[in-house]
């Protein structure tokens, strides 16, 4: 009797399963990062330059459910949470408590006192004037830098003192009730920028960017959380833009945003990846003039001139500094 010859184990073909939409998509526009490193630091600067710079408009839009001090602390601490686990995935090297405590005050600067004092002051100060009182973070490195002991030339102090002179015209040119007030808590962010910058460059932090980013984040949005219901801020109704702006806050503007910064001051210099201060002004003041309908006075468009000029210089001549120019 003839035994029926058996197909080879090869040919037996799985079930077919349908796609679902999202694989769909995910085959026909295929998300796959750049495979060079200059391609990764391209893309890393075009999220830093556009996302950064939409973030005003985010935080303007949030601020009509969110208070300012919980509306930083819940996205950053969401953010850090959401990164934590994306990062545990990985099997990172895991940090020692040293560097966690180092995380922690790197993040409390960074997230907890600069984003803080941003959304406060962002209550009476338009999105563009905004973004371009932060681009002063440079010049307060400068200050920084001196203070920590090292030599500052003349033209460095001269691109400061230009830069004070923007800032004052800018500030002269706001009449907005409220908006000095407004305009000195973003000065703040800008110098607690600074300040969390100059520390994350001398202290030891986790070796995993991931890691290293969601610790910073979170624990600095836990701080700023924990002030704000202390201070007693609590959650207005809740609408359908400001929701969707927070969300917006969280994912891109947070998550995405500082993995992209955090990889451009790993791999490239202070310089570049301090580039985004030249950009961001820029595309704060399209998008609050197209959307928000924010007048561009004569006076903004002076200040923006001078203090980004005064940014320009102090990179120029941090570039001699370091003879690379």
């Amino acid at each position: 009797m003839r035994k029926r010859s058996l197909p080879p184990a090869s040919s037996a073909q799985p079930p077919h399963l349908p796609m679902s939409f999202a694989e769909r998509i995910a085959t026909r526009v295929p998300l796959r990062l750049p495979q060079s490193q200059n391609g990764r630091i391209a893309l890393a600067l075009a999220v830093v330059y556009l996302v950064w710079g939409s973030t005003y408009l985010g935080v303007h839009v949030a601020l009509g459910s969110f208070p300012p001090l919980l509306l930083s602390g819940l996205r950053n601490l969401l953010a850090g949470v959401g990164l934590f686990v994306f990062a545990a995935r990985r099997n990172p090297v895991w940090p020692s408590v040293a560097e966690v405590r180092n995380a922690g005050l790197v993040g409390t600067m960074l997230v907890g006192l600069s984003s803080g004092m941003l959304a406060y002051g962002m209550r009476t100060v338009g999105t563009g004037t905004a973004a371009v009182m932060v681009a002063t973070v440079p010049l307060f490195a400068t200050v920084i830098a001196a203070l920590a002991g090292r030599k500052i030339g003349k033209g460095e102090w001269f691109a400061i003192g230009l830069g004070l002179v923007g800032i004052a015209i800018l500030s002269h040119g706001d009449s907005a009730t409220g908006s000095a007030g407004g305009s000195l808590a973003i000065l703040c962010g800008a110098l607690f920028w600074a300040g969390g910058a100059h520390l994350a460059s001398r202290l030891k932090l986790p070796s995993d960017l991931f890691l290293s980013t969601a610790l910073q984040i979170g624990l600095g949005g836990a701080m700023s959380t924990l002030v704000a219901l202390i201070s007693g801020e609590r959650m207005l109704p809740m609408h359908f833009l400001p929701f969707i702006a927070f969300l917006y806050l969280v994912v891109v503007g947070t998550m995405a945003a500082y993995v992209a910064y955090g990889y451009l001051i790993r791999h490239t210099s202070p310089i570049i990846a301090s580039s985004c201060m030249y950009v961001n002004p820029v595309v704060a003041v399209a998008l609050g003039a197209l959307l928000l309908g924010e007048p561009v006075t004569e006076a903004t468009v002076i200040a923006t001139a001078v203090i980004l000029s005064s940014v320009g210089l102090s990179f120029w001549f941090d570039y001699r500094r370091r003879g690379l120019a």
